[in-house]
Formats: C-alpha cells, sequence, structure tokens
C-alpha cells in the first residue's frame, strides 16, 4: 500500500508503517482502493460510507456520494485513531477503518453523551454501549467580544444534564445561530451548525452538523435529563 507524500510531509511516517503493516497480506483489490475525498462519487465511497457506519461513525446513507457528512465522520475516524485530519480518505485512514478504530467511552453505564474535548469527538452511549460518534467543536479558547465585555471562547468540562431545548429550527442568538439547541448549562447547549471544522472553534457550544443535531432527536437522544459529560 503506498503512502501519499501529502501525508508524510504531515509527519506521519509512524502511522505509514501501521498503514504498511495493515497492507502485509492484504488482497489485491485492497490494496487498490482509490484515495476518496469531498467530491468523490462512487462505488467506493458506498464501501467507505458503510464501513464507517458499521463503526458507529454516522454519516447519513450510504448514496455514494462523499458530501459534507462522510466528510464529518472522516473526520471523527482520524482523530480517533491519530491521524492528520484532512478529511482524504488515503491509505492510513482505509487501514485505519479496516482495523475497526473506535474511541473507548471513559464511562460504562446508562445512556448519556460523551465529548472528548482532546480529540474533538462527540460519542454518544446507549445502556453502557458505544452507539455513534460525530465530528464535534467545541470552544476555540480565543478572545471575543460580547455584551460590552471581552470574554473567552471556552467549553466547560464536568457532567451536566440538559435542562432545556429549542426545538423548531434555527434559533438566533447574540453569538449567532444554533439549529435546534440542547442547553446543558447556563448559556451553553450541544446544537446543530454549518460550520464543524475539525478543531475547536465554538464560542464554547458543542457543534454537531445540524444533520446529526436531526438525528439525536429522531433517536429520543437529546431528552431533558439527558446526562452530558464533557472532559
Amino acid at each position: 500500500m503506498r503512502v501519499t507524500r501529502r501525508e508524510v510531509l504531515t509527519g506521519l511516517a509512524a502511522g505509514a508503517v501501521f498503514g504498511l503493516a495493515q497492507a502485509a497480506g492484504a488482497p489485491q483489490a485492497m490494496a487498490a482502493r482509490p484515495v476518496l475525498r469531498r467530491g468523490s462519487t462512487g462505488s467506493a465511497v458506498v464501501t467507505l460510507q458503510r464501513r464507517l457506519a458499521a463503526l458507529g461513525y454516522w454519516c447519513g446513507s450510504a448514496d455514494g456520494v462523499f458530501g459534507h457528512l462522510t466528510q464529518q465522520a472522516v473526520w471523527a475516524v482520524q482523530k480517533v485513531a491519530g491521524l492528520a485530519r484532512d478529511g482524504v480518505v488515503g491509505p492510513l485512514t482505509w487501514a485505519a477503518l479496516d482495523a475497526g478504530k473506535r474511541p473507548t467511552p471513559r464511562y460504562r453505564s446508562g445512556t448519556h453523551l460523551e465529548v472528548d474535548k482532546g480529540r474533538q469527538i462527540l460519542m454518544v452511549v446507549v445502556s453502557g454501549a458505544l452507539s455513534m460518534t460525530l465530528n464535534t467543536s467545541t470552544g476555540s479558547g480565543e478572545r471575543y467580544h460580547s455584551d460590552g465585555r471581552w470574554k473567552t471562547a471556552y467549553t466547560p468540562t464536568g457532567t451536566y444534564s440538559i435542562y432545556s431545548r429549542y426545538t423548531s429550527g434555527w434559533q438566533t442568538g447574540p453569538l449567532g445561530s444554533m439549529w435546534r439547541p440542547a442547553y446543558w448549562y447556563r448559556g451553553w447547549a450541544l446544537h446543530g451548525s454549518t460550520s464543524i471544522p475539525p478543531y475547536p472553534a465554538s464560542h464554547g457550544c458543542v457543534r454537531v452538523s445540524t444533520s446529526a443535531m436531526n438525528t439525536l432527536y429522531s433517536r429520543g437522544l437529546v431528552p431533558v435529563g439527558r446526562r452530558i459529560i464533557i472532559y
């Protein structure tokens, strides 16, 4: 399996060894898998989407189009595997998928949400088992001006419970618009957004895609009272 120049230049030599080791003895068809990125289409994308879904990296339907949701899922698996967060499915990312890379929740009881700020992922735990992993973006740590004073964009850590929800759609506040926010502490919320980069970029809220937020609602995963653990 050939390691791309892009992956070597991003300092992933150690990961490349892992990818090559995975390729040793692999079928020729596996070695020939194409590099995929946003905008790619076809059967290889369907294969990617089905593998992501099988591992719990939610990406919507397996429609053969590498769009926004597939990119979100690829970022999530790259974060879990410790790879460059470039959204490109090359040999190393294929190898991580082949190896079944999944995060391990810190807490294994009940149904709750876990936000790992270090890796920027959100894990949905149902009855003690990992059900879904989403790309997320939390507080950037940058300074911003609001309500006449300077503040720092941070996401509090600890254990909280969802206490209020806005289910109708976009809710506009002083810091922008949030899709169907579920509030867990003061003005902090888990909400959908059109901007969920693979790094901390929010004012402090926990961002996921609008489609992911809709899915959390439709599956009954964000009711009032739901525990959310942030670390």
